[in-house]
């Protein structure tokens, strides 16, 4: 409810230990005191009635007033009806229609459907039970259904149904059959019914509940067998459940197939009235199973009487309102958020948290993160830190702010050590700041724990150089400490400074020394230091050579440096890079011309090495079992088609067409590259028709674009070659037709110095000129 007083709790007063444990149990309902207009209206007067429809209130008052309230409370509308108390309201159905009987009139109850033109009837109940209908003229008849009984104090009206109670008992009347159809009598004699009023509910349109001082009785009514009618009604009430109960019933309604029960309380000696009670309970034949009780208290209840108690229900939502002369309280189920709110005013955080997790989608008022860090804050308080430290990584989540918050906070408590080993260090990561300052306080004091987070700790989670400077400034106190030393040595190898984390592992003769080589690949580091292994340890030394001697890489400096120095080790190189460094064996194999094929091809075949086979089939001249395997065992069109050009062999690129003839996919690939080297009609041609080929259109439109490329290239290099060939040619014919000098220094005979012709005496001044 919103724009409530404030929370009625359940009484707690109570001092028995069968209480205080009871007092452990979550309760059922929460209470709210319905305030806003109603405070005000009851100050004045007091609460005499009151009607739940889904959407508004009806509230009567003793000074024969009536309120419409909205839920929260606030009047909307007033209505002064009389000048003595309202008994009853009445609605109908849709909420349109308001009956309402005072004290005089006793009680009244509308037609269900009342806003319906065929169904314009309400009853009343005085010394006679009345129904009173609209005829065809638009007029009010009268019909007695009832009397005789006295005073009729209570009735309801639910579908066909009237239920009404006097001084013998409750009846139930059919207002389609027209035909009375039981009466329950009434168990509790002794009581007085105006002090002690009958309570009736409907709970459905076949079940009513009757609660009169302390009986309860469940009815259902039910068709009769139609072959037992005889003279009797149509329908027939069953007793389904009966049972006493220990204090005075105010009020009853229905909770899905349980019962909630508000009860007059009276002390048994000294007749003191105490708080009301709300029960809860679990109807059986002929008892009943409490499943929950709560002591209210409501406003003035050390005067209230029991008749000046009732309980009305909504039966859209499950809110059950408790009327008495100055106060209203509303309770109703509680929800997952206020199972969290009992969990955390029980401490139980462990459980809320679990609670929320589960239904984060259905709470509102409530947080996950909130929670957890609730959580977090009880167990700090414990003193509980690890569990604490624990606990962030799963509330804290991704949130880098609230992980840096803790981990100041663990910090200022002197409990850094507890929060370090739950550090984000995956995908999340804190600031490098934030490890390093964890570090820096393991560093003053915790050598070993200091070395623990090295190693646990990727080494990109803060920055290395700082924290190598900060072990280095304490070594300068500590030259000889081992465990700042082996960790400056896992910093180092952090950093790939391999050279320096070697020298201080040698120089401590670490035991695993060889093991470290072998585990960051240093052998290339230790070409140099070769002699202090084996000082060090002479056997491990030599043992590590010989069967690492692949990855000592003479041999591939050597070739590196020149093809032709040690080919006698080329034989023996090719099984090398094939165990121990494959992505250099096939560089190895197109460079060496000394290395032998066949001993390489088997060592290939062997390992299923399969671009080196390719490579090593083609050197060979198979070509075409080079293309297959491309094909077969790569499955890769592009290095297919790019192996069928390096070769530029017609018969390959037949045997491409073929194999890929019935796989749409190296079609696709074929027809997009292989237009300027294979006429692609021969491929086409072999395209079997309703084969579906994915982007086939794609790739015939690059074909045509290929060819109409190949058009424009053939058409230009026809005019380079015509205009080349036209320009040659008129050089040469000015070369042809230009003077020549020739040597005149023989007398009487000259020779033409470029076709040795002779030429005319002097004088005559024409040269013979031979073209």
């Amino acid at each position: 409810m919103a724009e409530v007083e404030k929370e009625i709790k359940p009484s707690d007063d109570s001092t028995d230990d069968s209480e205080e444990e009871e007092s452990e149990e979550e309760p059922k309902l929460k209470y709210e005191r319905l305030a806003n207009g109603v405070t005000e209206i009851l100050q004045k007067d007091a609460a005499s009635c009151m009607t739940v429809h889904d959407k508004f209130l009806a509230l009567g008052t003793h000074f024969g007033k009536v309120y419409l309230l909205d839920v929260q409370g606030n009047v909307t509308q007033k209505f002064e009806i009389s000048s003595v108390k309202i008994n009853q309201i009445s609605l109908d159905e849709g909420g349109e229609h308001v009956g309402i009987c005072s004290e005089d009139g006793k009680v009244v109850a509308l037609h269900p459907q009342f806003s319906r033109s065929n169904n314009k009837q309400f009853v009343t109940g005085g010394n006679k039970l009345l129904l009173y209908e609209r005829n065809w003229l638009n007029r009010w008849k009268m019909v007695t259904l009832h009397e005789g009984e006295g005073t009729i104090t209570k009735v309801k009206w639910r579908a066909n149904l009237i239920a009404w109670s006097n001084a013998v008992g409750v009846k139930i009347y059919d207002i389609s059959t027209k035909q009375r159809i039981t009466n329950v009598l009434r168990d509790n004699t002794s009581l007085r019914p105006d002090m002690y009023p009958c309570s009736l509910c409907w709970k459905d349109s076949a079940t009513l509940i009757i609660g009169w001082g302390t009986s309860v009785k469940i009815c259902a009514v039910k068709e009769r067998d139609p072959t037992e009618l005889r003279d009797l009604p149509s329908r027939y009430v069953e007793i389904v459940s009966a049972f006493d109960t220990e204090f005075y019933i105010c009020g009853l309604a229905p909770l899905a197939d349980q019962l909630v029960v508000l009860y007059y309380v009276k002390e048994n000696e000294e007749e003191i009235r105490a708080r009301p009670r709300l029960d809860i309970v679990q109807p059986l034949p002929e008892v009943c199973e409490e499943i929950s009780s709560d002591a209210l208290t409501v406003r003035h209840f050390q005067q209230n009487e029991c008749r000046d108690y009732c309980l009305e229900h909504s039966e859209g939502e499950p809110l059950f309102y408790i009327i008495s002369p100055k106060d209203i309280v509303v309770a109703k189920e509680r929800d997952q958020d206020d199972h969290i709110d009992w969990l955390l005013d029980k401490k139980k955080y462990e459980e809320a948290l679990m609670a929320a997790e589960i239904s984060f989608k259905n709470i509102k008022r409530h947080d996950v993160q909130k929670i957890g860090m609730a959580y977090i804050n009880h167990l700090v308080e414990k003193g509980d830190y690890d569990a604490a430290a624990r606990k962030c990584q799963k509330v804290l989540g991704k949130n880098m702010e609230l992980w840096e918050n803790e981990v100041y906070r663990f910090k200022t408590i002197g409990q850094l050590k507890a929060i370090s080993q739950y550090l984000p260090r995956g995908d999340l990561r804190l600031r490098p700041a934030i490890y390093e300052m964890i570090l820096h306080e393991f560093l003053k004091s915790d050598f070993e724990g200091f070395a623990m987070l090295i190693r646990e700790w990727p080494g990109e989670l803060y920055n290395n150089m700082t924290i190598v400077q900060a072990v280095n400034d304490h070594l300068k106190k500590d030259p000889a400490n081992h465990t700042l030393l082996t960790t400056l040595a896992e910093l180092y190898t952090y950093d790939q400074r391999y050279d320096k984390a070697l020298e201080i592992y040698l120089r401590l003769r670490h035991k695993d020394v060889y093991q470290l080589i072998h585990k960051h690949n240093l052998f290339s580091s230790i070409e140099d230091k070769i002699v202090l292994l084996m000082d060090f340890d002479k056997e491990k030394a030599v043992d590590m050579l010989l069967d690492n001697e692949d990855k000592i890489s003479y041999l591939h400096k050597l070739f590196k440096r020149d093809h032709h120095k040690g080919q006698k080790y080329h034989e023996r190189q090719i099984s090398l890079y094939a165990e121990y460094d494959r992505p250099n064996l096939l560089p190895f194999l197109r460079e060496s011309t000394h290395c032998p094929l066949e001993k390489a091809l088997e060592i290939c075949q062997q390992r299923n090495f399969v671009e080196e086979t390719v490579f090593l089939l083609s050197r060979m001249g198979n070509c075409r079992r080079a293309l297959q395997m491309v094909m077969e065992e790569l499955g890769d069109v592009d290095k297919a088609i790019e192996f069928a050009k390096d070769q530029d062999d017609a018969e390959l690129w037949e045997d491409l067409i073929s194999y890929s003839i019935d796989k749409p996919p190296f079609i696709t690939g074929l027809l997009n590259n292989i237009g300027t080297h294979v006429d692609p009609i021969l491929l086409i041609c072999h395209i079997k028709e309703g084969m579906e080929i994915p982007n086939l259109r794609d790739s015939l439109v690059k074909i045509l674009q290929d060819y109409n490329l190949q058009i424009l290239l053939r058409e230009g290099c026809k005019k380079i070659l015509v205009a080349d060939s036209l320009s040659l040619l008129k050089k040469m014919h000015r070369t042809q037709m230009r003077g020549i000098q020739v040597d005149g220094r023989v007398p009487g005979v000259q020779f033409c110095n470029i076709c040795s012709s002779k030429r005319r005496g002097p004088g005559s001044g024409i040269l013979e000129m031979k073209k």
